[in-house]
């Protein structure tokens, strides 16, 4: 059976997606390894996560469709670039974004934006789905369509343990 983070993987690929950029984050251990390991994900890491939606934007022009892996603190790094390149050119991403501070436990730094993240999302008027093992196919279809429909940036929240391994 594969690993929660290669059936990830495959499902992106099964909706088209083919570029694949972000900052590392500890949530994605599992994705990031298999995204390092292969080089036909093309995977392109990034120092910022505002620089890798600019590389997100360049692969949308250049005929890709792009992913980006962020924490939920570089969500924060990330509003300028999201609502001044992607959303006034439409220009489509889905979003991964790990959801540190859940619940409120997680390392201090991290508990006030993971208490407003979904808020945030909303105040920028991102959809949004919140990753769930058992609905994850139709969030997926959902999410894309969405991107595809209005060609605007939507997000997974990824909380801890899914992509881990």
């Amino acid at each position: 059976m594969a690993s929660p983070s290669r059936h990830f993987l495959d499902l992106l690929e099964q909706h088209g997606y083919n570029f694949f950029t972000g900052v590392p984050c500890s949530l994605f251990e599992g994705v990031t390894r298999i995204l390092d390991a292969e080089p036909r994900y093309g995977y392109v890491s990034a120092v910022r996560e505002d620089s890798a939606l600019g590389l997100a934007a360049g692969a949308y022009l250049g005929g890709r469709q792009p992913v980006v892996f962020m924490q939920n603190s570089g969500l924060g790094v990330s509003m300028n670039a999201l609502v001044s390149l992607h959303q006034i050119y439409d220009i489509p991403a889905l979003l991964a974004v790990s959801w540190r501070g859940e619940g409120g436990k997680d390392a201090p730094e991290h508990l006030i934006m993971g208490d407003v993240m979904q808020p945030f999302l909303q105040l920028l008027q991102i959809p949004y789905a919140v990753f769930d093992p058992a609905t994850l196919g139709a969030n997926v279809e959902r999410l894309t369509r969405v991107m595809r429909e209005t060609r605007r940036p939507v997000a997974l929240v990824v909380g801890k343990g899914r992509l881990q391994s």
